[in-house]
Order: structure tokens, then sequence, then C-alpha cells
């Protein structure tokens, strides 16, 4: 901001000195000069007048009214010297100037947005505080929305300025991530990884964003760059866990029991994640040699659904199909959830293959979680919603069928009744 005053004092002073100096200096006169000037017209036009009138025979004597003539021109030469003009007293230029700083600077006050452009400089100044505190894993106080707003105001002023800054692309990114913007986190992703593709950590950062958006092709992708860097480092954790979590959704779950082994021989048996990643990696051999489904024949689903023990940080779906509703001949069952207020971006998300059977029901708990930062068992409350894909791309909704459950708590169950269609 102290640039930004000095040069509006500059330009200020540069626009009064444009305004007072020609009136200070004042423009020079000569009148002796003009004067000169209109009596030598004067003679030529009297000279030319006479020489008409003695073709014409109307003068006798032209020699001597040339005599007089030229004898009054040289009466009156003007004896006077050359005379310059009074300038203007700065008593009267300085109400002017005053006027004019006031109307400068009073417009920009008043159109400006002063008050926005010092609070746009506050937050940049705090971007090193904001992004320590956001980094910090031990943090007791997480950073509130409006901090994280700030945050990245401040993270994209920077970027403007310093664009080839791989590391702020990637804390871009990760705050796309936890804003659950989806478009912000893979597009700075990106632009990180092509700044820097050999760093682990952008790597990474980049293959969890593609994840997230669901295309097959992308995901393809993602899995190729998390295994280059378990090539390079086995013992890189996030790539493990998140290769882990894909293989577990996509009905892998021998590859899940391995990459999960692998995380329990890198951390020790000491580690607090050593429960979990037990507990996970039974969960896989369990299914491995049966998947649970619900049978709902013989009594109503509702009542079947009501009976069954729910663990508390997970929450049973049993989706039924609408009779009215046409499945394609390939596609995707996706099942999702999502905060209490209907945030678009999921908070946990499984896909399946689609089945004829239906109806199907699915316990889905903090391993389908899309960030492991941020787990399902954090909501309270939540919605559940059902989606036919046909196309694999979760992008696309165009003609896909869906359905959503009223706001249900962690820990129970709920019907998702897929009865609607994307137009």
């Amino acid at each position: 901001m102290t640039l930004f005053w000095i040069v509006t004092v500059i330009l200020v002073l540069i626009a009064g000195a444009i305004f007072v100096i020609p009136m200070y200096k004042g423009k020079e006169q000569d009148d002796v000069a003009s004067r000169d000037e209109l009596n030598k017209a004067f003679f030529k036009d009297r000279i030319s007048e006479l020489e008409e009138e003695n073709s014409e025979g109307l003068v006798v004597n032209q020699d001597e009214l040339v005599s007089e003539l030229q004898q009054s021109l040289l009466d009156d030469v003007p004896m006077q010297a050359k005379q310059q003009a009074v300038g203007i007293s700065p008593l009267m230029v300085l109400p002017s100037l005053i006027l004019l700083v006031g109307i400068c600077y009073g417009m920009y006050l008043s159109v400006g947005s002063l008050t926005k452009v010092e609070a746009w400089q506050e937050t940049v100044s705090r971007l090193p505080d904001l992004s320590k505190r956001l980094m910090d894993d031990q943090n007791a106080e997480p950073l509130s929305d409006q901090e994280m707003d700030d945050l990245t105001l401040a993270l994209r002023t920077r970027l403007h300025d310093t664009p080839n800054d791989a590391t702020g692309w990637l804390l871009l990114g990760r705050i796309g991530m936890a804003n659950r913007d989806a478009e912000t986190s893979q597009g700075a992703m990106l632009r990180a990884y092509k700044l820097d593709p050999g760093n682990p950590e952008i790597k990474v950062g980049y293959a969890q964003t593609l994840m997230l958006v669901g295309d097959p092709n992308q995901g393809d992708f993602a899995r190729q760059i998390l295994r280059s860097v378990v090539q390079r480092d086995p013992s890189d954790v996030r790539a493990l866990s998140l290769l882990a979590f894909d293989a577990f959704e996509r009905n892998e779950y021998q590859q899940a029991v391995s990459y999960w082994t692998m995380m329990k021989n890198v951390i020790g048996e000491n580690d607090s994640r050593t429960n979990m990643l037990t507990r996970s990696i039974e969960r896989a051999q369990a299914r491995i040699d049966k998947v649970s489904t619900l049978d709902v024949s013989g009594g109503s689903v509702t009542d079947k659904v009501s009976t069954v023990d729910v663990p508390a940080d997970s929450v049973m779906v049993n989706v039924m199909l609408d009779p009215t509703v046409l499945l394609p001949a390939q596609g995707f069952l996706i099942l999702s959830v999502h905060s209490a207020d209907g945030a678009p971006m999921p908070i946990a998300a499984r896909r399946m293959p689609l089945s004829s059977q239906f109806p199907i029901t699915v316990t889905l708990d903090d391993k389908d979680s899309m960030i492991p930062e941020r787990k399902m068992s954090s909501l309270s409350e939540m919605i559940v919603k059902a989606r036919i894909d046909s196309d694999g791309n979760v992008m696309t909704k165009q003609g896909d069928w869906y359905g959503q459950s009223d706001v249900l708590s962690l820990g129970t169950s709920t019907i998702v009744t897929i009865n609607k269609q994307y137009q």
C-alpha cells in the first residue's frame, strides 16, 4: 500500500503542475510588435489604393501622397520596449490546488473500494501463518471457513505473482480438496504436476484428485502414478493408503489386503494406526470369501433393515429399484455420502459394477471416505445418494437414474429408492 500512495501523490503533483504552471507563468504579450505590424499593413493597403486611383486618373500628385504616408508611418513607430505580462498571484492558485487534491482523493475514497483493498493486503500478509496452521496436523484449532477463504485468496494472489511455484499450486490443490472443490483441486494439482512431475508429494496429491473425479481413464492414470511412487519409495504410506482404498472400492480385495499389509510393515506394530489396518485387512478378507447382501424375501425391506445392527461409525444403505427404471446393459452403481446441507462434493463414496439383483444392501464407513483426512465418521448427520452410472464417468449425469435418502444419523440404516432421472 505504501507504493500505491507514493504513486498517487506523484500523479497528483503532475496534474497540479499541468494546471498551475501555465497560470503562474502567464502568456507573453508584445504590444509594440503588434502595433508595428498593424501600421505596416495599413501603409501597404493605402499604397495599393493610391496606385489604383492613379491608374484611374483621380490622383494628381502621387509621389507627394506617398511621401506623406511614409512620414506618417515613421511618426507612429513605437519607442517602448517589449513588455511581459504579469503572472497570476499564488493566492489565487492555492484554492484551485486544494480543490484538485480534494476531488482526486475524494473520488478514490468514495468509489475506489479502499477498505476492500486494505483487507486484501492484510489477508496476503497472513499467508505464512495460515499456511503453517493448515499444514500443522497437531494444530488444536483448525482453520475456520472464513480463514480458509482468506488463505485461498492470499495463495491465489501469490500464485498470480509467482505462477511457477509448484509448492503453492500443491497447497491450493489441498485447499480445494478440503473445501470439496474438485475443479479447483484438480486444476491446481495438474499445474503443480506439470511444474514438478518428479515430486512425490505432488504426484500423490495429483493422483488423489484424479481418483475423486471417478473417471475410469483418469483412475488408471492415477494408479499408475501411485505405483511409480511406491516403486521409488515403498515406505510412502499415503500412496499405499490410496492404492488400498482404490482397490477395495473396485472390489479388488486381494490387492487391498496386499497394500494394507505393506502399510503395517512400514509403520510397525506400535503405531496407533495398526489396529485400524488390521480391521481393514480382516474386512477385505471377509469380502474375498463372501459379499454380504440382505435377503429381503419373506418380509418387508423396512423391517429387515431396522433389525440389523449397524456399527456406530457406519451407515447401512438398502438400494431399491423403482419398477419404471430401465437398467443399462452395463454400468456402475455409485453410492455417495454427503453432508446434511446437500453439498455436491461427497464425503464418502463407493462404486460397484451394476447388478440386476436388487435390492442391494451396502454398508458405508470410513474406508469409503474420499479424503483420508476427512472421514465419514466426522459427520453426525448425512444424506446418501445412489445413482446408476451408464458410462463410467461421474462427471456426466444426463439420462442417469438416481435416488436420495432423507437426512440420517451415523450408525443407522436407510433405504434409497432409485426412481428419478437426470434430464
